[in-house]
C-alpha cells in the first residue's frame, strides 16, 4: 500500500495555546505524531510514502530528511506552502499517482492501530469495482464534522454538512483512493473547488464507488488539551 501524510498546516491554535513543538513533531507517548504515523504505515505494508510540509516548518523538514535515510521504503518529501488542505492533498495524490491505490491522512488524525490495520486490509482486498474507501467513525471530535450517509453494503451515498436521517457516521479524515479519484481531483482543482468535502461529493457525482469503513474511535489534535487526550487514547 502507498501512503500520504498532509502536514502542511501551520498549527496556529497549538502555538497560541503555548505548545512549543510544530504540530507534526508534538510527541505522543514519546514519539512525534508524524513519526508515529510513519511507523504504523511501515507495519502495514508500506511501499511508498509522500509527505507534504509547509516551507516554514524547517524543524519538520529536517526531521523527515534524517528519518528518510533509515527508512526501508521511499519517502517523497514535498516542501510547499498551500492555501488549503485540498491543495496539499493534490500534491500528495500526484506524488503517489501511478503506484496503485493509496491512503492519505492528515498528520493529527489519531486512531487505534489495530483498527487501521483492518481498514488497510479491507481496502487492499476490495475488488477493482471499488474506487475508494473512506475511514468512518461514530465519534464526533470535529468542530465542523462531515456527516456520511451509507447504504447497507457500506457504499457511501452522500456527504452532508448536517446530520440526516441515516447518518450515524462522520468522516474520519482518512482517504483510500485510486487513479480514477485523482482524475476527479484534477477536474475539481481546474474548476476552483477547494474543500475536501466538496471533492468527496464530486467523487460520488462522477459515479465512483466509494465505500465506508467503520474504524471505531478517531480523534484530532487541534488544541493543547487534545494532546493528553490523544496520549490517553493510544495508551
Amino acid at each position: 500500500m502507498n501512503y500520504g501524510i498532509i502536514a502542511a498546516g501551520e498549527g496556529s491554535r497549538l502555538v497560541e495555546e503555548g505548545v512549543a513543538y510544530p504540530k507534526p513533531l508534538v510527541p505522543l507517548a514519546g514519539t512525534p505524531m508524524i513519526g508515529r504515523l510513519i511507523d504504523i504505515f511501515l507495519r502495514n505494508n508500506a511501499e511508498k510514502m509522500a509527505v507534504i510540509v509547509n516551507e516554514q516548518m524547517k524543524e519538520v523538514q529536517q526531521y523527515l530528511i534524517e528519518l528518510a535515510k533509515s527508512l526501508p521504503v521511499e519517502l517523497d518529501l514535498i516542501i510547499k506552502s498551500t492555501p488549503s488542505s485540498m491543495h496539499s492533498f493534490y500534491e500528495v495524490a500526484h506524488a503517489l499517482e501511478g503506484h496503485g491505490r493509496f491512503i492519505t491522512t492528515t498528520v493529527d488524525t489519531i486512531f487505534y492501530e489495530s483498527e487501521f490495520e483492518k481498514y488497510v486490509k479491507a481496502f487492499e482486498s476490495a475488488d477493482e469495482k471499488v474506487d475508494g474507501m473512506m475511514a468512518l467513525t461514530k465519534y464526533i471530535d470535529d468542530e465542523k464534522p462531515l456527516y456520511v450517509e451509507v447504504g447497507e453494503d457500506m457504499r457511501i451515498e452522500a456527504f452532508l454538512d448536517r446530520p440526516g436521517e441515516h447518518t450515524e457516521f462522520v468522516s474520519g479524515g482518512i482517504y483510500g483512493l485510486d487513479g480514477k479519484a485523482v482524475k476527479v481531483l484534477d477536474r475539481c482543482m481546474s474548476e476552483g473547488i477547494s474543500r475536501m468535502r466538496n471533492y468527496q461529493r464530486q467523487l460520488l457525482s462522477a459515479g465512483l464507488r466509494i465505500e465506508g469503513f467503520d474504524m471505531g474511535k478517531i480523534i484530532d489534535v487541534d488544541h493543547a488539551g487534545d494532546i493528553r487526550k490523544a496520549e490517553e487514547f493510544i495508551n
